[in-house]
């Protein structure tokens, strides 16, 4: 699961970089993702210690972690650069005159 949940985050970044426009995308899904993680990280480093760096997939843990905290950050920044530009509120207006 981890290793094919981990190949669509790049995916997703490089459409994040493509569009610059994070408008409809889940910050509370991004975050429940990044807090599973977590999680997952935790629980191996609780039941092997030190040991569990010696498990691989501490680093897929850590690897799918940092690729859905690098979209976050993006998409963060690209939707403060809407905000400044004045863009949220124009393509919001758009999003609701195609329905």
């Amino acid at each position: 699961m981890l290793i094919i949940f981990g190949a669509s985050w790049p995916a997703q970044i490089c459409k994040t970089i493509r569009v610059k426009n994070p408008q409809g995308k889940s910050f509370i899904f991004l975050y429940m993702v990044m807090t599973g993680y977590l999680c997952g990280l935790s629980s191996k480093f609780a039941s092997a210690g030190l040991d569990s760096f010696k498990n691989w997939v501490i680093y897929l843990y850590i690897l799918d972690f940092l690729m859905v905290g690098t979209d976050a950050v993006l998409s963060h920044c690209y939707m403060h650069r809407l905000k400044n530009a004045g863009g949220v509120e124009n393509a919001s207006k758009k999003t609701r005159s195609c329905g």
